[in-house]
C-alpha cells in the first residue's frame, strides 16, 4: 500500500475526509488537486499552454489527411463533356 498504510488506515482517512468536507465537496477537491498536480508537472517540464497548442496545431498541419478523405482545399477540375 502507498506510504506504508494498510487498507484500514486508508478507509479511516477517507471516512474522516468525508465527514469534514461532505460527499459533494470531495470530487471538487480531488479535481482541483489533480489540476494542480498537472499544472505543476507542466511548469517543471517547462511547458505552457501556448506552446502545447502551437505544437498541436503544427503537428496537425504537417500530418497527412486520413485515408479516404478528399482534399477540400484544392479546386476540383473536371474535363468538359463532349456531345457527339
Amino acid at each position: 500500500m502507498p506510504f506504508g498504510l494498510g487498507f484500514g488506515e486508508l478507509v479511516l482517512i477517507f471516512g474522516v475526509l468525508l465527514l469534514l468536507f461532505g460527499a459533494k465537496r470531495l470530487p471538487e477537491l480531488a479535481g482541483g488537486m489533480g489540476k494542480g498536480i498537472r499544472d505543476f508537472k507542466r511548469a517543471v517540464n517547462g511547458l505552457d499552454e501556448q506552446s502545447i497548442q502551437a505544437n498541436a496545431q503544427q503537428n496537425y498541419l504537417q500530418s497527412p489527411p486520413p485515408a479516404g478523405t478528399a482534399d477540400v482545399s484544392a479546386p476540383v477540375q473536371s474535363e468538359p463533356t463532349r456531345v457527339a
